[in-house]
């Protein structure tokens, strides 16, 4: 019974170990450019920041402008993700997340 609750401190003090953002790895990766069609992009890393974007051309009027839409998490000093969604087109940059400022 010691062993146990010896071995389950030593692993809930690990657990407690911050993770050195320096050596956070790259853990998934994708990346599909189609030229001027657009691209699809999307990582994860070791110390739990996501991030995915997708883009693709619209025609506006007579002018042909990108349009890209992409979300990015992190989890903050304070323990809680945060995970912004956005878009950028022709309107600006939009991003909406539960811990921004609305207008």
């Amino acid at each position: 019974m010691k062993l146990l609750l010896a071995f389950t401190a030593v692993v809930a003090v690990c657990l407690a170990v911050p993770i050195d953002e320096r050596s956070a790895a790259i853990v998934k990766y994708e990346n599909d450019h189609r030229g001027l069609g657009g691209y699809n992009v999307a990582y994860e890393t070791s110390n739990g920041i996501s991030a995915a974007e997708q883009a693709h051309l619209k025609t506006i009027g007579s002018e042909a402008a990108i349009v890209v839409q992409g979300r990015f998490s992190y989890t903050g000093a304070d323990g809680q993700v945060y995970t912004v969604n956005y878009v950028a087109d022709e309107n600006g940059f939009q991003p909406e997340g539960a811990h921004l400022p609305r207008a």
